[in-house]
């Protein structure tokens, strides 16, 4: 039996599903998502946990940063995983039903058997960053919204969307110069900033995004590593003899990041010495314009890896062979 005590927690926005894991029990209880349920859990746990746990939870958006944050600070191990681990987890041991109690055991069960790596807490300044660029997304989907209902719009309403239009432009110049005010004032930052703007076709915004996500902080060993947290490793499907699906790219993974790198493959294919080369390469071995830009991707994410984890800018001609 394992003896390590696992805390499996299921977060939603409003409330923390716990199951504490020891032995062959498990305690639950939920508490609030938010400080004072986060106090809460930690005297929780020093109550019935008093030689330390192993928290476990799933990557639910921004919601379990508060709480994991919290846990990390008061020095216990977390793990935070992608939800698609857990779901194979749960269908590996037959469950059929999914409840917020259910899930939360299997997430303490999960981090028994597994023993997941530990997550590193971003730094003030990426939790900054990363609360621009996100807040920039939801404004840039929001203007699209806007722009889709002027084209139908009743003569009723189109001032008050002509001015709500006109309140987005402003408000995401503000948040994009406050973005680069930020990169600017802080050293690291700046520095990393300054390496992947050395790559040709990536441009603030996607710069931004990197670093929000995944490379502001020395968090992965390999380029590999960040290759899969992206979800752009290839995923290959073969069986027996008869089975020998096309490779494509595995998508379990972050896809805000890999949304914003699929612009910049585009550019970088059509518009650069050494995307060209990259593209004509493929292409002479058979390779599908949708797999070339799959690949692109990749091999973008690749290098804004090197040039960070080397601190060399990037350089075209090692690129053209």
């Amino acid at each position: 039996m394992n003896n390590l005590t696992a805390l499996g927690i299921d977060v939603s926005k409003a409330k923390l599903d716990c199951a504490l894991a020891s032995g062959a029990k498990f305690r639950t209880k939920v508490f609030a998502n938010q400080p004072g349920g986060w106090t809460e859990l930690s005297a929780w746990l020093s109550q019935h946990a008093p030689e330390g746990v192993h928290v476990c939870m799933e990557a639910t958006g921004t919601y379990f940063e508060g709480v994991a944050q919290h846990l990390a600070d008061c020095g216990y191990t977390v793990s935070v995983i992608n939800p698609a681990l857990a779901h194979a987890h749960g269908q590996s041991l037959g469950l059929r039903s999914k409840t917020d109690a259910i899930d939360a055991k299997l997430l303490a069960d999960f981090c028994r058997e597994k023993h997941p790596t530990a997550w590193q807490p971003p730094s003030p300044a990426e939790r900054q960053l990363r609360a621009l660029v996100l807040r920039h997304q939801a404004l840039v989907e929001i203007q699209t919204q806007e722009k889709n209902r002027a084209h139908v719009v009743r003569d009723a309403v189109r001032d008050s969307i002509d001015t709500h239009l006109a309140w987005l432009d402003s408000e995401l110049l503000r948040i994009e110069r406050a973005i680069a005010d930020h990169l600017d004032q802080d050293p690291d930052l700046r520095r990393r900033r300054d390496l992947l703007d050395s790559i040709p076709g990536l441009g603030e915004r996607t710069i931004a995004v990197l670093l929000a996500f995944g490379l502001a902080q020395q968090r992965f060993s390999n380029a590999r590593q960040f290759v899969a947290f992206a979800g752009l490793s290839p995923r290959v499907h073969q069986s027996g003899t008869s089975v020998h699906a096309k490779p494509r790219l595995s998508k379990i993974g972050h896809a805000f990041l890999r949304r914003a790198l699929y612009m910049p493959a585009m550019v970088i294919l059509y518009r650069t010495v050494w995307g060209r080369c990259f593209r004509d390469r493929l292409a002479a071995h058979g390779k599908p314009p949708k797999l070339i830009i799959g690949a692109m991707m990749r091999k973008l994410a690749q290098v804004a890896f090197g040039v960070i984890r080397s601190g060399i800018p990037f350089d075209q001609t090692l690129h053209h062979a």
